[in-house]
């Protein structure tokens, strides 16, 4: 049986140049562009032409995609598959809980490693407010590639040696 599991999609946001600038689950943030979408498929010429639609996208229950109107959403793997990645200083963080969601662990572990030292504060994760984040690349160092989560093949080649 197939693990696959769909890049589910947390947080949205859409910019004047018709972007949809999207983060995943995993942490990685993609920009998708919808006027070249609608130079394809000319269902999405509708939101190049009205731009006070576009902006009301939002993320559909469960991040399974982008809805706009009960006629015109985008799945999350369409955005994952043909979204360019889009480099800022939040790449490869993960909060506790889609960590441990991920890596099939319970938070705990994450907090008892902080402890032992097995994930160092300030250096794999850190704390804000209430919640804990850590890199992905510490995640990969500590528990290995997930079997619950298709990694970019490129980042786990270029994190192999942590």
């Amino acid at each position: 049986m197939d693990k696959y599991q769909f890049h589910l999609i947390r947080s949205l946001s859409t910019t004047k140049d018709f972007h949809l600038i999207a983060q995943f689950d995993d942490g990685s943030i993609k920009s998708y562009d919808v006027e070249n979408l609608s130079r394809k498929n000319s269902v999405f010429k509708e939101l190049i032409a009205n731009p006070t639609l576009f902006a009301k996208a939002k993320v559909d229950v469960g991040g399974y995609g982008i809805v706009w109107n009960e006629s015109l959403d985008l799945s999350s793997e369409e955005l994952w598959a043909k979204g360019e990645p889009v480099n800022n200083s939040f790449n490869g963080l993960l909060s506790f809980s889609d960590a441990s969601r991920i890596w099939n662990l319970n938070e705990s572990t994450l907090r008892k490693a902080l402890v032992y030292g097995k994930l160092k504060a300030g250096i794999d994760c850190c704390k804000y407010g209430k919640q804990w984040v850590v890199t992905k690349r510490a995640m990969i160092r500590e528990y290995g590639a997930s079997e619950n989560f298709r990694w970019e093949e490129k980042f786990v080649a270029d994190n192999q040696n942590y």
